[in-house]
């Protein structure tokens, strides 16, 4: 029977629980059945950065040696969990060490190659949920519109996303000073900013990262120059992101948050 079990921070593609059992801490992730597929790519990740001795969390499979178990809540992960504390994503000094372990991430999964590897295609603005709210589906459109062209006039560093990158997604070990990551998310291939807009979005916006950005430069395969032409235009896509996400689950708090960044971006 587990003895402790702690609510994680809530992230966009899952829900997850620290659960302490037997003497040892595992991280429980639990995502749609539809992202079975991209969360199972995520651990063989995972498996993958552990590899090129980047800590991480060590996927626990199941008995027929599967990385995921299907449920009737969806598709469940368990994991060991990395020593360390979570990250503060407001403390500047952690987020050096985000920035930075994200930035090995992106550098480490170089190569990474998975069937469950989603192509980049963040949104479908025809979607039947966007009649949620009469702004909603122009504003889609409109965010996805912007990121498709910019993908086509300018020359973008691609690669494997983490794709949910929040800060305590990350951890720094006191004892060591050794930093790593609890897991990666449900993982797709796509333009390297976008998983830093949205880190910066946990960051709580541009004017709040600059110490995450730093780090990230320092560490990460994308350069000053392209970070700054297309920070702005994936920031938009990723509020675009949260407003899609908000509509299928009727969550109206968080659709009036998008709708307030989206109309206050930059173009």
């Amino acid at each position: 029977m587990p003895r402790e079990i702690i609510a994680l921070d809530d992230v966009l593609l899952s829900r997850g629980w620290e659960v302490t059992a037997g003497g040892r801490t595992y991280v429980v992730r639990l995502c749609d059945t539809g992202a079975r597929l991209p969360v199972e790519a995520g651990l063989a990740a995972t498996e993958h950065l552990r590899a090129r001795d980047i800590a991480a969390g060590e996927p626990v499979r199941t008995l027929a040696g599967g990385l995921t178990a299907q449920t009737e809540a969806g598709a469940l992960a368990v994991l060991h969990r990395v020593p360390g504390r979570r990250l503060d994503g407001g403390d500047p000094v952690d987020q050096q060490w985000w920035g930075d372990r994200l930035g090995a991430v992106h550098r480490a999964l170089q190569g990474f190659h998975h069937p469950g590897l989603r192509s980049w295609q963040p949104l479908d603005a025809e979607a039947a949920h966007l009649d949620a709210e009469p702004w909603l589906r122009a504003a889609v459109a409109d965010a996805a519109a912007a990121a498709t062209r910019l993908t086509i006039t300018d020359r973008l560093t691609y690669g494997v996303l983490h794709g949910d990158p929040a800060p305590g997604v990350f951890v720094v070990d006191p004892g060591t000073g050794r930093a790593g990551l609890l897991d990666c998310g449900a993982s797709g291939v796509g333009p390297l900013v976008y998983d830093v807009a949205a880190a910066v979005l946990y960051a709580g916006g541009p004017q709040r990262a600059g110490e995450l950005l730093d780090g990230y430069l320092a560490a990460g395969p994308v350069e000053a120059g392209e970070l700054e032409a297309a920070l702005p235009v994936l920031l938009r896509l990723r509020w675009a992101v949260k407003a899609d996400r908000a509509a299928r689950a009727g969550c109206s708090k968080g659709l009036r948050r998008a709708r307030e960044a989206l109309e206050s971006a930059p173009g």
